[in-house]
């Protein structure tokens, strides 16, 4: 079965491959695009790239409910369990863990990483996924950064960036980081959640493909690209 990509809005995705699901950054119940609520999700694994409570928000909800294991830098994950989520999964920057969904390696990203309440969250991170079709980058909050040449030379399916600025990249980074990475599709996130992070997002899937081979997706909250 393909592996199918559906945007929640933000930086949230839901990933599902057969029985599968894997549910990045998951904020929903509070979130002003988000087609869903905490609620509504069944996932057996949850991934976090860092602690910004847009990314963390329904994280542990969603893990009660579900049964479902979290995988996160090992600050987090501490943060986590003194909260009484025992299904963890700590990782670092440049290391892999395998799961029935594929190989999951935590990459780079420039960012902050702060907890909700105040806690040091760790190094930010991104994720880079080995899934049946071929590999998947979520570049999730970050700058632009040259290592992103590195990622991309693994040969990628595609490539999630955000494009909203002021907290991530803007728009013309994000073209260059599409210029480094070499995707064979882009999606574009963090974006138009709130006026701060307005884009418009057609205009740069046109700057995409006038400069660039890789083919730009924009989907709208809810939506899905199959693999």
């Amino acid at each position: 079965m393909p592996t199918t990509l559906t945007w929640l809005g933000h930086g949230t995705w839901l990933i599902q491959n057969g029985a599968h699901r894997a549910l990045l950054d998951p904020f929903l119940t509070d979130s002003p695009t988000a087609p869903v609520t905490a609620d509504q999700i069944e996932t057996d694994l949850i991934l976090i790239s860092h602690g910004h409570s847009d990314h963390v928000a329904d994280a542990a909800t969603i893990a009660v409910r579900t049964g479902a294991t979290i995988i996160a830098n090992y600050e987090i994950c501490e943060w986590l369990g003194r909260q009484g989520i025992e299904k963890t999964h700590a990782m670092n920057l440049g290391g892999t863990c395998r799961r029935p969904l594929g190989a999951i390696k935590m990459t780079l990203a420039h960012h902050s990483s702060m907890l909700p309440d105040g806690s040091y969250g760790g190094n930010p991170c991104g994720y880079l996924l080995g899934l049946p079709e071929g590999n998947v980058y979520f570049a999730c909050d970050t700058a632009l950064f040259y290592d992103m040449k590195l990622i991309g030379e693994s040969g990628l399916e595609l490539a999630v960036l955000p494009i909203g600025d002021n907290f991530t990249m803007g728009p013309d980074d994000a073209v260059r980081a599409v210029q480094l990475l070499k995707p064979r599709r882009v999606v574009p996130v963090h974006v138009n959640t709130w006026p701060i992070i307005e884009q418009d997002v057609h205009a740069w899937a046109n700057r995409v493909r006038a400069v660039t081979a890789a083919e730009p997706v924009v989907l709208a909250p809810g939506e899905s690209l199959t693999l």
